[in-house]
C-alpha cells in the first residue's frame, strides 16, 4: 500500500497535478452535461412519440378532440428543455487549467457531483417521457371519457422529471476549487 501511494505522490509532484484537481476531471463533468441532454431528449422524444400514436389513433374516431389531446405532448417536449438547462448550468461551472499554467481548478469533487447532476436529471427525464408516453397512447386510443383521469397521471408522471431537475440544479450548486500558491 505505501509504494503505491509513493508512486502516485511521484507521479503528482512531477506532473504539477493534484490528487483534488486532476486534468482528466473535466471529461467526468462533460460526460454528465452528455447524459443530461441525451437522456432528457430520448426520454422526450418517446413520449412525443407515444402520445402521438395515442392522439392519431384518437383523432381518427373523434377529429374534434385532436387539438384538446395534445397536452401530453407539449408535457413530454419540456423534458428535454430541462436537460438543456441543467447542461448550460453545468457547462458554466466547468474550468480549464488556469489562466497561463498547467493546474486545473476542477475538482475530482466538482466533476462527480456534476456527473450525478446529468445523471439524475437525464433518466428521471428519461423514465417521465416513457411514462407520459405509455399513459397518453393509453388513454388517446381507448376511452375519449378519461381525459382528465389522463391528464392528471400525467402530471404526475411529468413531476418526476420536475424533481430530478431540482435535484440537479442541487447537485450543481456544490463547489470545490483548489488553490495553488
Amino acid at each position: 500500500m505505501d509504494q503505491s501511494r509513493r508512486v502516485l505522490e511521484e507521479y503528482y509532484n512531477d506532473s504539477n497535478e493534484s490528487y483534488a484537481c486532476p486534468s482528466w476531471a473535466p471529461t467526468v463533468g462533460f460526460i454528465g452535461i452528455a447524459c443530461a441532454v441525451c437522456f432528457a431528449n430520448i426520454g422526450g422524444a418517446y413520449g412525443t412519440a407515444r402520445a402521438g400514436q395515442g392522439i392519431m389513433a384518437m383523432g381518427i374516431r373523434s377529429p374534434e378532440l385532436l387539438m384538446k389531446n395534445i397536452i401530453p405532448v407539449v408535457m413530454a417536449g419540456v423534458l428535454g428543455i430541462y436537460g438543456m438547462i441543467v447542461a448550460v448550468i453545468l457547462n458554466g461551472k466547468i474550468t480549464p487549467p488556469g489562466a497561463g499554467t498547467r493546474y486545473a481548478t476542477y475538482s475530482q469533487f466538482n466533476a462527480f457531483c456534476h456527473l450525478a447532476a446529468g445523471l439524475c436529471c437525464g433518466l428521471t427525464s428519461l423514465i417521465s417521457g416513457i411514462a407520459i408516453g405509455i399513459s397518453a397512447d393509453a388513454a388517446n386510443s381507448g376511452n375519449d371519457n378519461l381525459f382528465v383521469a389522463t391528464i392528471l397521471i400525467q402530471v404526475f408522471a411529468s413531476n418526476i422529471g420536475l424533481y430530478g431537475l431540482i435535484t440537479s440544479l442541487i447537485l450543481s450548486q456544490q463547489d470545490y476549487t483548489c488553490e495553488y500558491n
